[in-house]
């Protein structure tokens, strides 16, 4: 941690000795004394990390010079130690700002050694969040955490550079699997908010009877369970971003409360009545059309025109051209990394095999294909047959194959019946087709059980 400066402002030379000699056992510690206020306050160019100060001092007293310390450099901690008990008087103190009020007695110098620790400790914390919250900004820069070159990625680009340089609400649309959430971080984390919070909820992920607590919050015993106070997403959002993914989920009741919390910019969590006042920016995601949802009457007109604001459709990974070989490379050097690996490259069979695929789950599928594929390959190469496509069925009955009606057909009820364990009755039930039919066709062959 390097040297940590330590000034002991002490009038009195033999108990100042003392402290230092006593602080001194630490070959980190850095000790200046002085004693008068004044010179205390001269050399506070050299950056304390910590100040301990006799409240009675020639000059002045231990409040006006904790006063003229914390308008020089509020984040500077100081202690005061004096030879009176004065319960008020520390109280005074400790509301002004200072860490910590000692009396002069035989425990001193060892409650000073516990206090500079526990300082030291906490200044170390500080940093290593500052610094996480750093490396996480630089994450999430745009030319970092989306990768590709793409003409539809540089629309995109131009896009996260206009909504980073304001406070507009930002509705990012577009297939599962895309990258909302990553875009969602990377305009926060360009922003001039990203100090602050950025808090990511997914609609579909708390049951409808929770939702209205889990956003706003509530207060001891408004419900059965509620056994403390709760803070919201909303509350935990504020000064900084609210990502609210699968907006299109919320149902009428609970869109109408969203629209009052943006317009009034304030909420009342579950059970209350104190108001709190929100400043955090807002930004949402769907895959859903949320137009076609206003004109089916499942989403609130006026909500939809207050969450628009700058609106971003991300591409789906089949055309982003040649960003698939530069995914394909990035999540592949990310995973030997994380994993321990060597150097493993991809072959040019495997590059047009991945070049050459839909991709219905998008970049989070293309990053499970090439995790896999490292796994599977021999040697120092993914091939061709390392690589394997499973999405979701997609495969069974993909329409980019030139194949007949009659084997298109096949196909999809060969992929249901895979689907419910070769129930017969159900898959009929759900093509809305007689169970003759399918028995016929496995009785001629035209579909195998698995």
């Amino acid at each position: 941690m390097g040297q940590f400066r330590i000034f002991i402002v002490e009038d009195d030379p033999w108990y100042g000795e003392i402290l230092e000699y006593h602080l001194a056992h630490n070959p980190d510690h850095e000790i200046y004394r002085y004693t008068t206020g004044k010179d205390c306050i001269a050399n506070l160019s050299k950056k304390p990390g910590l100040i301990s100060i006799d409240y009675s001092l020639p000059d002045t007293n231990g409040m006006e010079l904790l006063k003229k310390i914390k308008q020089y450099n509020p984040d500077i901690p100081v202690i005061v130690i004096s030879g009176q008990e004065n319960v008020s008087t520390a109280i005074d103190l400790l509301k002004k700002g200072a860490s910590d009020y000692f009396i002069k007695d035989d425990n001193t110098k060892e409650l000073l050694w516990n206090a500079v620790t526990r300082i030291k400790e906490h200044k170390s914390l500080v940093k290593e969040v500052a610094d996480l919250k750093e490396e996480l900004g630089q994450k999430y820069d745009f030319n970092k955490a989306i990768k590709g070159n793409s003409p539809p990625l540089v629309k995109i680009f131009a896009l996260l550079e206009k909504a980073s340089r304001t406070n507009i609400n930002v509705s990012i649309t577009g297939e599962t699997g895309t990258g909302k959430e990553v875009i969602a971080k990377a305009i926060h984390y360009s922003s001039d908010r990203k100090k602050r919070p950025f808090v990511a909820v997914n609609m579909t992920a708390i049951p409808r009877e929770l939702i209205e607590s889990e956003l706003f919050g509530h207060e001891k015993g408004s419900f059965t369970g509620a056994l403390s106070r709760k803070i919201g997403k909303f509350e935990e959002a504020n000064k900084g971003t609210i990502f609210l993914d699968e907006i299109a989920e919320l149902d009428l009741s609970l869109q109408s409360k969203i629209l009052r919390v943006l317009q009034e910019r304030e909420l009342i969590r579950v059970g209350g009545n104190e108001k709190v006042a929100l400043d955090c920016r807002l930004i949402v995601a769907t895959h859903k059309n949320l137009l076609e949802e206003v004109r089916k009457g499942n989403f609130r007109e006026d909500l939809f025109y207050r969450i628009m604001g700058l609106p971003i459709d991300l591409p789906p990974l089949r055309d982003r051209d040649n960003d698939i070989l530069l995914l394909a490379k990035y999540f592949l050097e990310e995973f030997c990394k994380s994993n321990k690996l060597g150097p493993i490259n991809i072959s040019p069979d495997a590059k047009d095999k991945l070049m050459k695929y839909k991709y219905p789950g998008n970049v989070r599928e293309l990053k499970a294909v090439i995790d896999l594929a490292a796994v599977m390959c021999d040697g120092q190469s993914i091939m061709d047959n390392d690589i394997y496509f499973a999405s979701a069925g997609n495969n069974d009955i993909s329409v980019d194959q030139e194949k007949t009606l009659k084997e298109y057909n096949s196909d999809i009820i060969k992929h249901f019946l895979k689907k419910y364990d070769n129930n017969v009755v159900k898959v009929a039930d759900k093509l809305d087709i007689g169970k003759s039919t399918i028995y016929k066709m496995i009785q001629t062959n035209e579909i195998t059980l698995n």
